[in-house]
């Protein structure tokens, strides 16, 4: 293994962070002396929170746990990140079959090139039908998402995904 054992990158795009994720890096800062929140982004897509503005998400959000720090990083290869880092762990919440497909082979491949090790963390129960993009979606139609994410998430992605009346 390359890389810090003892610190882990727990990448994504957290737009917003939910509670499934939070949950995720909650049990990861009980394994991990320092716990980093990776926000990667495509400069090309438009999202619905600034990487800055997500960083401030999951930083208020994450503030009760003490070995979790967010940062924000371009549209690169998680590995790139992980030896910027000096991580020798890259840990991923997983919701089911589907994803533990998917991230199987990244997995290996991200040991062959550097020897960082991924941990597949599978997510809670509670809060495995949730993603970003999902409650987003119910966001938009002014459902009640209170119970999805942390709760300084919720007014600010109210206000950004608050329907319109035209």
């Amino acid at each position: 293994m390359s890389g810090n054992p003892r610190r882990c990158v727990c990448p994504g795009s957290y737009d917003p962070i939910t509670n499934g994720h939070l949950d995720v890096i909650t049990r990861a800062n009980e394994l991990y002396d320092d716990v980093v929140v990776a926000v990667l982004h495509n400069a090309a897509k438009q999202g619905t929170f600034s990487p800055d503005e997500r960083i401030e998400l999951i930083s208020a959000a994450s503030e009760h746990l003490p070995n979790v720090r967010a940062v924000a990083f371009g549209d690169r290869l998680i590995v790139d990140v992980c030896r910027e880092l000096d991580a020798g762990v890259l840990l991923k919440g997983i919701r089911g079959l589907t994803d533990y497909e998917y991230e199987l082979p990244m997995a290996l491949m991200n040991r062959e090139m550097t020897g960082v090790e991924t941990v597949l963390l599978p997510g809670d129960p509670a809060y495995t039908h949730y993603s970003s993009s999902l409650i987003r979606l119910i966001a938009e139609r002014g459902a009640d998402i209170s119970s999805m994410v942390p709760p300084p998430v919720l007014q600010p992605l109210i206000e950004r995904l608050a329907p319109t009346n035209d």
